[in-house]
């Protein structure tokens, strides 16, 4: 009798192990596919550019086009003044102030527009039974955002280089990262669960982004909007927060906008679950159409 009451006793905890072996087991499905998203990330990624020879190198080089545009026209000849703490009002800090600003834009832009059409391109894929068809929009959400990243890594080597004042408070830009995430997956999740049924979205992402790129404060100051106007372009527009709040982890080392980034936190939550509810409604047809 002892000795089953000692197996018994000794079963606990292993039964606890046995709990926790679920969360961290390789053999999850969860975390199986979380593996398969990340090698569907960096396919995407070497395929993307394959056979060119600057590879990954051309997002870069594309964000640093619009930053010369961007920066000549509105500092140059508009002569758009900045006010930005520890830094002087130039052409330079004009150019950092926008790229600042312009890596989250285009990593939101990018992943919604390709993410459009991320199960409309996979047919394949679609209607094969045992693929998860709720990563097809992640996949060019998250290879934008590491592009992205090159960006960053370079502005970043700027400023170190030519600004004073540096501070090392770059570990607070996932509390950016995270709002700008789930706005840009739930748009693709959305947008890519439409074009499926109507294939006028892509064209029209265009037309709606462009909008709403300069009804967002990027490659002008929030200063110069209407004093009235300002509240809501910051409460009601995510990006809008997201850009400034990016702006002041990257420049200035410190967030000045909790309550906008608590807001844009919050409607890109909402937006995230509407995109998800739409595709994982309209996701069993989609072999039907396709």
């Amino acid at each position: 009798m002892r000795k089953i009451n000692l197996l018994k006793s000794s079963k606990r905890p292993l039964q606890k192990g046995g709990r926790l072996s679920r969360w961290f087991s390789t053999d999850d499905p969860r975390w199986a596919q979380i593996s398969l998203l990340c090698t569907l990330v960096q396919r995407d990624l070497e395929a993307q550019y394959k056979g060119s020879i600057l590879g990954n190198f051309w997002p870069l080089l594309n964000q640093l086009s619009q930053l010369l545009i961007y920066t000549y026209v509105f500092s140059v000849i508009l002569k758009v003044k900045l006010d930005v703490k520890g830094f002087p009002d130039s052409s330079v800090t004009f150019g950092m102030w926008l790229f600042a600003g312009l890596i989250p834009w285009t990593s939101f832009t990018g992943g919604i527009i390709k993410g459009a059409v991320s199960v409309m391109n996979s047919p394949n894929l679609v209607k094969k039974v045992v693929f998860p068809l709720g990563l097809l929009p992640l996949v060019p959400v998250l290879s934008i955002f590491v592009e992205s990243t090159f960006g960053l890594v370079v502005l970043i080597v700027i400023l170190g280089l030519s600004s004073p004042n540096f501070h090392t408070a770059f570990w607070l830009l996932p509390i950016v990262w995270l709002p700008q995430l789930l706005i840009t997956s739930g748009f693709a999740y959305l947008t890519a669960a439409l074009t499926v049924f109507l294939r006028d979205i892509p064209q029209s992402l265009g037309v709606i982004l462009n909008l709403w790129f300069y009804m967002t404060p990027i490659v002008y100051p929030l200063k110069v909007i209407p004093e009235d106007w300002r509240p809501w372009i910051m409460w009601l527009n995510p990006l809008a927060a997201i850009a400034e709040v990016h702006r002041e982890i990257v420049l200035i080392g410190e967030i000045k906008h909790w309550g906008e980034w608590s807001i844009a936190l919050l409607l890109s939550s909402i937006i995230f679950i509407i995109g998800f509810f739409v595709y994982r409604r309209l996701r069993p047809a989609f072999a039907d159409v396709l």
